[in-house]
């Protein structure tokens, strides 16, 4: 398809996109269905007026769906409502650890014993699928700093952690295939794949976000005053935390968002009354001169300040990405082995994988239920698949996986979209308390 017709598509969406908002938030489909029917129309699956092929185009794609993810990543930190306490985060670090865990090896013995896939390429496909999406899963997750929602809160912080915490066992599948080296025993795996560039990430991460949240604060409150470009910070903050961490060999996707998380929660700590400077006598000040108080209106943040242009910025990819995946199926795309990895996936391994990562939780039932359905494949795993390719995957376990993958990855689009709407009304409606 010629340029000229990619920018009348593209801009074609946005424009409607941006005129039917109110009728897609009434609509029982979302806005990512939308995206992914008209690229199967478009693309090679009924129309074959364009067709995407991710093994040509990989190096492309890996890039694309890195910035989107740094970006959803940023975003979800961000909107975190709650500071980072070991009570109150327990539930989605238990998902992000034990749960990943568990996930990947379930999805490695499916593959192992019923596909006859070798175990590497069992756990790297474990690993490429077991992320939950911060990109496609916008319906389910927090939806500004205020939310305190404890269902949202918990798909959004699980999201922003597992799209780091897969990254060692994408190495390990790897290694396992000799594509990495996992050292005598796995004892390098060990000590810098999972323990060094975990910890490292989430020390960059609070250390840059903390710094910058202080350095903001100073200039915005200490004479003279100063403008500050929340947008510019916001990004330099993720490029910053990102490029750190892969100088030192970190996981840059844990970086970002806990460099997020830290912004957030610091700022509102010294937004807080005892941290403030002493409110000025505004009675020495002659009554014509004087202005509305800036001490009774919220500061103005850096989190805050960029949240909206990261929200612009996802939306618009998620609609690209999602046009592409489109344009990659074709008929013969919709293997019976496909179908019933995606399915095994979002009813088996999930719902498991959930509820023995929440055992000890004072999660309630119905929480758990939602948290096991609503575990939204999308963009995180089309990255891990690309990250694997780029780094020598063997081309026939490439087109294995690139199959298995876009099918789990558009599934997960149409039956979590077909379902996010009524389930979460249901869960809201169960969750309100009875009329006194």
């Amino acid at each position: 398809m010629s340029a000229s017709l990619w920018f009348l598509l593209v801009g074609g969406l946005m424009l409607a996109r941006g005129l039917t908002a109110t009728v897609l938030e009434r609509s029982p489909i979302t806005p990512a269905m939308f995206y992914l029917a008209l690229g199967m129309l478009l693309g090679p699956t009924v129309l074959n007026v364009f067709h995407f092929n991710p093994l040509e185009e990989s190096a492309l794609l890996e890039i694309l769906t890195e910035v989107v993810v740094l970006i959803s990543l940023f975003s979800a930190g961000v909107k975190m409502p709650v500071p980072f306490t070991l009570s109150s985060w327990r539930a989605p670090v238990m998902l992000a650890s034990v749960s990943m865990i568990i996930s990947v090896g379930m999805v490695a013995a499916f593959t192992y014993y019923v596909f006859g896939f070798p175990l590497g390429v069992g756990i790297l496909l474990g690993a490429i699928l077991a992320p939950t999406d911060p990109v496609l899963a916008t319906d389910v997750q927090t939806r500004h700093p205020g939310d305190r929602d404890p269902l949202r809160f918990t798909l959004t912080s699980e999201a922003g952690m597992n799209d780091g915490s897969a990254f060692p066992f994408v190495m390990l599948g790897l290694g396992m295939l000799g594509l990495h080296d996992l050292g005598e025993f796995n004892l390098r795996w060990v000590l810098v794949d999972v323990v060094w560039a975990t910890a490292a990430g989430i020390a960059i991460g609070v250390v840059c976000g903390g710094v910058l949240a202080r350095v903001a604060f100073k200039l915005r409150e200490l004479p003279p005053r100063h403008n500050l470009m929340d947008n510019f910070l916001g990004m330099g903050l993720i490029g910053v935390a990102y490029g750190l961490s892969l100088l030192v060999g970190a996981w840059g996707f844990l970086a970002v968002f806990f460099a997020a998380v830290s912004l957030r929660n610091t700022e509102l700590t010294l937004a807080s009354p005892r941290a403030r400077p002493p409110k000025p006598d505004l009675t020495l000040i002659e009554p014509e001169a004087q202005t509305s108080d800036p001490y009774d209106e919220p500061p103005p943040s850096v989190s805050g300040g960029s949240l909206l242009f990261k929200e612009q910025l996802e939306r618009l990819s998620e609609m690209v990405l999602v046009l592409l995946i489109g344009g990659t199926l074709f008929l013969d795309s919709w293997s019976l082995r496909s179908v019933l990895l995606a399915l095994f996936v979002f009813v088996v391994i999930r719902p498991v994988s959930v509820y023995v990562g929440l055992l000890g939780t004072k999660t309630s039932r119905p929480l758990r239920a939602m948290v096991g359905w609503f575990g939204v494949r999308g963009i995180g795993s089309l990255y891990y698949l690309m990250y694997a390719i780029q780094h020598g995957l063997p081309e026939v376990i490439a087109l294995e996986l690139v199959g298995l993958t876009l099918i789990v990855v558009t599934m997960s689009i149409v039956l979590h979209g077909l379902s996010v709407k009524p389930l979460m009304e249901r869960f809201k409606q169960d969750d309100d308390p009875p009329d006194a």
